[in-house]
């Protein structure tokens, strides 16, 4: 029976160690991509064109609200890919002229993914293009940004949020803006869109 020395072990242990890391350097393209995949793209590309948003802004929010699980179903009852509130899908579905519309139909992934993208539509024009805002807004809600954003202890020129006073938000806000600037770093060879200047990423 073969037993090795303390000194052997662990220089066979550094040799292992050595060649993990060789292997994940050679793949690591594929293990960032494994971590943030893209799912829906086509239809992302399809409703993000339309509206002039940046698909990967798209993709980033839908990462952070649902995981790419279209069945997904919040506390708060926001539904599908997008998590679209009740109250924002009747909205929508108004605005859009959508036929015999009903809540369910938020669990599908075209009419989900058309729905978040025309909200994020209607906070950028709302906030000037300022993605910050537009992300803050898609988590709290327009009124909740606009309400901050007239308040000097949230805002000191009423364009910017200095301070999100929703915990939930200034976590979601700072993640989602922190996966989009990674989604368009890894996939901009892929698709050639550049992030629209649309302000600081706060």
């Amino acid at each position: 029976m073969l037993v090795l020395g303390k000194g052997c072990l662990r220089f066979l242990i550094l040799v292992l160690l050595l060649i993990i890391v060789v292997i994940a350097l050679q793949n690591i393209e594929w293990i960032i991509r494994t971590i943030y995949p893209v799912h829906y793209y086509d239809l992302v590309e399809e409703y993000a064109q339309k509206y002039e948003i940046d698909p990967y802004l798209v993709v980033a929010i839908m990462k952070n609200e649902s995981r790419f699980n279209p069945t997904a179903v919040s506390r708060k009852g926001a539904k599908g890919l997008m998590q679209i509130a009740p109250i924002t899908g009747k909205w929508a579905s108004e605005e859009l002229e959508i036929s015999n519309y009903s809540e369910d139909m938020l669990f599908q992934p075209e009419l989900n993914i058309h729905f978040g993208i025309w909200y994020l539509d209607v906070l950028r024009q709302e906030f000037g293009n300022n993605v910050g805002l537009m992300v803050a807004g898609y988590n709290a809600g327009n009124g909740n940004v606009r309400k901050w954003l007239s308040n000097p202890k949230y805002s000191k020129d009423g364009e910017t949020l200095h301070k999100i006073p929703f915990g939930e938000t200034r976590i979601y806000q700072k993640r989602v803006l922190r996966d989009y600037k990674i989604y368009t770093k890894i996939y901009k060879q892929d698709k050639p869109y550049r992030p629209y200047h649309w302000g600081e990423l706060r």
